[in-house]
């Protein structure tokens, strides 16, 4: 596409005109601008005869002023913006040189840009005298300083005119379309962000009803032991908060179940107070609310929650009266307490029962021992393995002594060079007796026959169940002092809970918090909003690869 290229004509016409006076010694006396005898005037202002004012031709006061401001070097554009500031103040004047000289005489210089910016249309009237000013001859066409031939673009000036006029209509599109994108990304705001977030301010601000809030803190503290008789590792967290821990856990996840919410249900009556007339209907229940329903009301406006490091449970209720929420806050205080003291309950008790069934089982182990003791003595007819042996033992020394001395009477008796045989044989025949008697004792102590039990094999036996006798005395003992301790922890309470803030009512709603609501709920709709904007752009950037 190729735009033709405009230029500004100008429809001159040569005519033909008188010849000028003679100049005189003045520069400016004669009328003499350049263009010799070409007459540029429009036809009917020719044919009328009108002309620019002759100069006059006496001597004047303002041609040596003239003269200077001729001097200055002035151009023809310059001559004719004085003549149309001169035009637009109504200052009368004979020329251009004179119009220059009569606005600085008025203060007014004719080459500012202030000056070019006010002038008027040549038709307006003057200030002073009502009408319109004259039009002079060169008014409707603006001539250049020089007579110049008028020459057509090139075609590399007519490429460069279409593209600067494409890029500019490209950059008047591009804006457009910046304008019509803005407009609708601000109505998507508007619609998706703004809207929504005013919603939510009006209901946190006008609709919302406010609820009451009841803070209470307590802890669960466990009692040093009796006697100080807690091992090194109970010493070393008795006091702490983990020595609780487990119970505060247990507590708390008490207080947040169903249990406690439909305990307070038939002690206060928590649906009936949520489904009242006075509660707004976002937070209402209706008449016929489950109790699951009912629960996640619980859930929101009961908050319980257990700080490790401290070991302290914080509990907040809300209600929308201040003395309803501060019951509800008491019972379940009393419930928590409740629930401690049935935990250390049924600590007390397993202790107690174990102890106790530790207890009876060593005296029944005992009694076993003791039978079966008494049933080896009576089997082997021995009181005591030991007496026996000892029995045995004296026994056989003093056979040994005899045998000794028999021993060494045979030998004095052999020693003589003719021994008395009838003193020796029965020295012999006493030897042979003490040695099978000395031997048939060391037999009975060690060996055992068909109808007797070695004396060895007997002490072992019995020497085993004295032993197991004695082991279970000692476990019946240790039996009767852990049942003894288990009683005396039983007597006292191990866990209890200690109230550091006590629930109070309050006299300011602290919910809802309409300035802190809104705001998030205007960062949600906007992360949203960003979210799936982001998500269609890359959908569309996906297809359009």
């Amino acid at each position: 596409m190729t735009t033709r290229p405009k230029a500004a004509r100008f429809y001159l016409r040569r005519m033909e005109r008188p010849a000028p006076a003679p100049a005189s010694d003045l520069p400016f006396d004669n009328h003499e601008d350049g263009f010799g005898t070409q007459d540029f005037r429009r036809p009917e202002t020719a044919a009328s005869g009108a002309d620019t004012p002759a100069l006059p031709k006496a001597e004047d006061p303002d041609d040596a002023a003239i003269a200077a401001i001729a001097a200055e070097g002035l151009t023809g554009r310059q001559l004719r913006r004085a003549r149309m500031v001169a035009q637009q103040h109504g200052i009368p004047h004979r020329s251009d040189l004179d119009a220059v000289l009569q606005l600085r005489r008025a203060g007014i210089e004719p080459f500012s840009r202030s000056s070019m910016l006010e002038v008027v249309p040549r038709s307006a009237p003057a200030p002073e005298t009502g009408r319109s000013l004259a039009r002079l001859p060169g008014d409707e066409v603006q001539l250049p300083d020089r007579a110049q031939p008028i020459s057509a673009p090139s075609p590399e000036q007519r490429a460069q005119v279409n593209q600067a006029a494409e890029i500019l209509r490209m950059q008047q599109d591009i804006a457009r379309r910046r304008r019509r994108r803005l407009a609708l990304l601000a109505a998507r705001m508007a619609v998706f962000v703004l809207l929504p977030a005013f919603l939510a301010g009006w209901y946190f601000y006008m609709i919302a009803t406010p609820m009451y809030a009841t803070r209470a803190e307590f802890q669960i503290q466990q009692a040093g032991p009796a006697g100080g008789a807690s091992g090194a590792l109970g010493g070393l967290f008795s006091g702490t908060a983990l020595a609780t821990s487990q119970d505060s856990i247990a507590v708390q996840g008490y207080l947040q179940s169903r249990e406690a919410m439909a305990r307070l249900e038939a002690d206060v009556g928590f649906r009936a107070h949520f489904q009242s007339e006075n509660i707004d209907p976002l937070q209402r229940l209706g008449p016929d609310a489950t109790m699951e329903e009912a629960y996640k009301v619980y859930k929101r406006f009961v908050k319980i929650s257990y700080d490790p490091t401290e070991g302290i449970v914080r509990m907040e209720v809300m209600a929308a009266d201040p003395k309803v929420a501060t019951a509800w806050a008491e019972q379940l205080v009393a419930y928590a307490e409740e629930q401690v003291d049935h935990l250390t309950q049924r600590l007390r008790a397993d202790q107690m029962r174990d102890a106790q069934i530790g207890y009876d089982e060593a005296q029944a182990n005992l009694a076993a021992s003791q039978r079966r003791l008494i049933e080896l003595q009576e089997k082997y007819k021995v009181l005591s393995s030991e007496t026996e042996v000892g029995l045995l033992t004296s026994q056989i020394a003093s056979l040994e002594g005899q045998l000794t001395q028999d021993r060494l009477s045979l030998a004095q008796m052999q020693a003589n060079e003719n021994p008395n045989q009838a003193r020796m044989e029965p020295l012999i025949r006493r030897i042979a007796t003490l040695e099978n008697e000395i031997a048939a004792l060391r037999a009975r102590m060690t060996e055992g026959g068909e109808n007797a039990t070695s004396l060895a094999e007997v002490q072992g036996e019995l020497l085993v169940a004295q032993a197991d006798l004695q082991t279970r005395q000692m476990i019946l003992a240790q039996s009767l002092q852990s049942m003894e301790t288990a009683r005396i922890e039983a007597n006292r309470q191990v866990r209890y809970l200690s109230m550091s803030v006590r629930p109070i009512p309050t006299d300011a709603p602290a919910y809802p918090r309409a300035f802190e609501n809104t705001l998030v709920s205007l960062l949600i709709m906007l992360g949203i909003y960003l979210m799936v904007s982001m998500t269609i752009a890359i959908l569309r950037e996906q297809v359009s690869a």
